[in-house]
């Protein structure tokens, strides 16, 4: 982790000249008559004394994603080549004030009455209750009992209360836009769009509430998916938490052992299962995963009406599950009650089982808020599922801010993909470094236009700084927000604002309301060392199914600088 990023300052570095030859121009991919154009224009640009704004004038005059990618490497490397010698951090995105107006994070600051991110979120760490509050507030975070707390640590920081005395279901917050607005577009594997309102997912997640309570299950219980990131899926899984019971998320790619051992940790009452999943015309099996697992009943949904599969003795149809009843009610709930139950890896034994209860949404939510800069309107797309934290993440993130999420059944490697993110309309494209990688290889996105995306953001994997000034060209040199975190953790920790210059690969700020520390092996403050948080933060766990939370994350752990757990 560069853990220097957050404090790293964007200095103003100056050179004379661009002086970047006709032949080398030519070399990168233009034709003499454009690089003769670049020349004399890069030339006039020397005037520019101040890098930052030298390179606005270069990506909004003279790049387009037309443009070889050599072209656009040259000219960054070229203008920031004194900052590039000293070391320093290269913006490749940098906010005009318009923008940085526009921004959630600019009226929080107005708000708070504070002039830097880094003043706010030192409040926002400060004064927890406050925070939460407010956020609580801007979300439109629904109660059924009003909290007369929002964050009581009477008991200790590791046994923190959100929303105190408080009765809930985050469900209900997922479903405050307008009935006519679209909660969903989803493209299938040859990008026919389909369009979904939130009146009409409310209504199938009514069906699949209504389902389970016709079938006797009951709040409390526990109830499994296992299928790839669909309308239906986005349905079943508020469905289910709307009931009042909790989602065992699992992974489609899991192997039939690997979903065994997680369905024996959890012990839901009922699975809902696809029958196979179908990549690039391929049909892989995901229904006989689970055909030893003889306690375990199912209801079986269709990737397509081909495929032909026995059911199992106590196993129904999704058609013969589904209710008649499209009216939804949110049973009430207490905030520390679970609705999803989320696990490590488990390389390294067997996976930790993580319950997000129904305050966990609300760090989600906010970090889209803040970070991501999610309106009304906006179009989010991740391809993930809800096996991973970032499929409950993306459902929070998009419905709770009143957005879009958009799905794509396609591979997303492939230009099938791509070209999803434009037809679709994309503002926020999340991804993995390794689907920039392939994407780059491939030249995915040429003669698409993805000008209708406002950011991207990259978590998962170390991002190489170049392929990721690659994906800033291809759409107007839009920011990547990098976004550090885990499943325990509800969202990130370290991450990007939308108010800062962008720097290919590097992060730029803490995450709001959630405060670390780096120390060194002797428990003292260091730029250098490992990454221990600071409880309480919302989103952040408080215990685990199968381990001694304090056991795993608190024992031998050094206290903070000034004696904090």
């Amino acid at each position: 982790m560069r853990a220097k990023t957050p404090h790293a300052r964007l200095g103003i570095m100056k050179v004379c000249r661009m002086n970047v030859s006709v032949e080398k121009l030519v070399e990168c991919g233009l034709t003499q008559i454009q690089a003769e154009s670049f020349a004399k224009k890069l030339l006039q640009l020397s005037a520019v004394k101040e890098e930052q704004a030298r390179w606005e004038i270069v990506t909004t005059e003279l790049l387009t994603p037309d443009i070889p990618f050599a072209v656009h490497e040259l000219l960054y490397q070229q203008n920031y080549e004194s900052a590039r010698q000293q070391q320093s951090p290269c913006p490749a995105s940098v906010p005009n004030v318009g923008l940085i107006q526009a921004t959630h994070l600019a009226q929080w600051m107005n708000d708070i009455d504070v002039s830097t991110y880094e003043e706010l979120h030192d409040w926002s760490v400060k004064h927890r209750e406050e925070f939460i509050k407010k956020i609580t507030e801007t979300l439109g975070i629904c109660f059924s009992n009003n909290p007369t707390q929002f964050c009581d640590t009477s008991e200790g920081v590791e046994n923190v209360r959100w929303y105190t005395n408080a009765t809930m279901n985050i469900v209900e917050s997922c479903f405050q836009a307008n009935d006519d607005a679209i909660a969903l577009v989803v493209g299938d594997h040859e990008n026919r769009l389909k369009e979904i309102s939130y009146a009409e997912l409310k209504a199938s997640t009514a069906q699949v509430a209504n389902g389970l309570k016709e079938l006797g299950v009951v709040p409390g219980d526990r109830v499994a998916v296992a299928m790839p990131m669909t309308a239906d899926a986005v349905a079943i899984f508020l469905g289910i938490i709307a009931a009042g019971c909790a989602v065992v998320t699992i992974a489609d790619s899991f192997s039939a052992s690997e979903m065994a051992v997680r369905l024996e940790i959890t012990q839901p009452r009922w699975m809902f299962i696809q029958d196979e999943i179908i990549r690039n015309g391929k049909r892989h099996p995901l229904y006989e995963k689970i055909h030893s697992q003889k306690n375990m009943r199912a209801i079986l949904l269709r990737a397509s009406e081909n495929c032909k599969i026995d059911l199992r003795t106590d196993d129904i149809t999704w058609n013969d599950f589904l209710s008649k009843n499209n009216t939804l009610l949110y049973v009430p709930r207490k905030p520390e009650d679970e609705t999803t139950i989320l696990f490590s890896s488990g390389t390294t034994g067997d996976p930790k089982a993580i319950p997000w209860d129904h305050t966990t949404p609300v760090k989600s939510a906010s970090d889209a808020y803040f970070h991501h800069d999610i309106h009304s309107g906006d179009r989010l797309c991740w391809p993930t599922n809800l096996g991973w934290m970032m499929g409950p993440w993306l459902v929070y993130a998009a419905l709770i801010n009143k957005a879009t999420i958009a799905l794509s059944q396609a591979v997303p490697t492939g230009r099938t993909f791509c070209q999803f993110v434009q037809d679709a309309n994309i503002t926020m494209l999340g991804l993995v470094p390794s689907l920039v990688s392939a994407w780059r290889q491939h030249d995915q996105t040429a003669n698409l236009d993805w000008s209708s995306l406002r950011l991207f953001s990259s978590t998962g994997e170390c991002s190489n700084a170049n392929d990721m000034l690659w994906l800033m060209s291809r759409a107007g040199y839009c920011p990547v927000i990098e976004y550090c975190g885990g499943t325990e953790t509800g969202g990130g920790y370290l991450t990007g604002v939308l108010t800062k210059p962008s720097v290919p690969g590097l992060f730029s700020a803490k995450a709001m309301g959630f405060s670390w520390l780096l120390l060194n092996d002797a428990g003292e403050k260091t730029s250098m060392g490992e990454v221990f948080f600071e409880p309480p933060a919302i989103g952040l766990s408080t215990r685990l199914l199968n381990r001694n939370h304090h056991d795993v994350y608190f024992a031998e752990t050094p206290p903070g600088a000034d004696g904090q757990l």
